[in-house]
């Protein structure tokens, strides 16, 4: 735990050397940007059909349902199977690493700052 009464070290500026730090950056930038990317072109291709291809939406799949009600619900499917997928990648790839570096910075913190006793 933090305690506000330590002095100030800048939040931990050594952090940004770590190799396992740089390593976290890289898996996270690794899964987040091309995800983003992806889906901002699907949302994106959905708003243009939408606006240039109507009778393309307008087509009728399943009765009353059409390409836009399909293609906009989608949008909702992707939006969710996106937050699960990213959920297990942090879970699998990202936590145990971050939780690596808590531990670490802990004990750095602990090595560095006499207690202060209780805050209350």
């Amino acid at each position: 735990m933090i305690d506000p009464a330590a002095p100030s070290r800048g939040d931990t500026p050594w952090i940004g050397d770590d190799p396992r730090f740089a390593l976290l950056r890289a898996r996270y930038r690794r899964f987040v940007f091309p995800v983003t990317a992806a889906f901002l072109l699907w949302f994106l291709a959905y708003v243009l059909c939408s606006a240039y291809a109507r009778g393309f939406m307008a087509a009728e799949v399943v009765g009353h349902i059409n390409v836009a009600l399909v293609f906009g619900l989608l949008q909702f499917a992707s939006t969710f199977g996106i937050a699960l997928a990213y959920g297990r990648f942090a879970a699998r790839r990202l936590d145990p690493l971050a939780e690596e570096l808590r531990r670490t910075a802990a004990a750095r913190a602990g090595d560095e700052h006499e207690p202060t006793g209780s805050l209350a």
